[in-house]
């Protein structure tokens, strides 16, 4: 094969790649966007109303919102949380659901993805909150 050809190709690929990563960083920024907006309009209110309906049901839970997420915790101990947060480090940014519950020493975690089939701006309270409320779960059973 010819070194122009090779050496062709090559720049092509590198100008590809490079393109790849410009459209890549504008939809990481585009979700981050979509994800602060989630966060002040739904989450935050959302988690702040639950932990209040909680803890009038005799459920003592409380609300941090560390930069970037919210998390729900309850006051029996530090690694039992449902939290929100953004997975941005793929090709779309990804809302993750993230749960821990300890249980006679067993720390049991999990994490689901809850905007799988939607953008950030397509998630809805009720979206969020059938995750909470089936997260939850664990908690308040006897």
């Amino acid at each position: 094969m010819e070194v122009s050809v090779v050496r062709q190709r090559v720049l092509e690929s590198i100008e590809r790649a490079r393109r790849m990563a410009v459209d890549r960083r504008a939809q990481t920024d585009e979700g981050s966007r979509e994800y602060q907006i989630f966060l002040d309009r739904i989450a935050v209110p959302l988690f702040k109303q639950l932990a209040s309906v909680l803890r009038a049901e005799n459920y003592p839970f409380n609300v941090f919102t560390p930069a970037g997420s919210v998390r729900l915790m309850s006051e029996r101990g530090s690694d039992d949380y449902i939290e929100v947060t953004l997975d941005g480090k793929g090709s779309k940014a990804l809302v993750i659901g993230r749960s821990s519950r300890s249980r006679a020493g067993n720390v049991t975690q999990s994490e689901r993805v809850l905007n799988a089939t939607n953008t950030i701006s397509e998630l809805t309270e009720d979206d969020l909150l059938a995750f909470l409320l089936r997260e939850l779960e664990p908690y308040v059973e006897k």
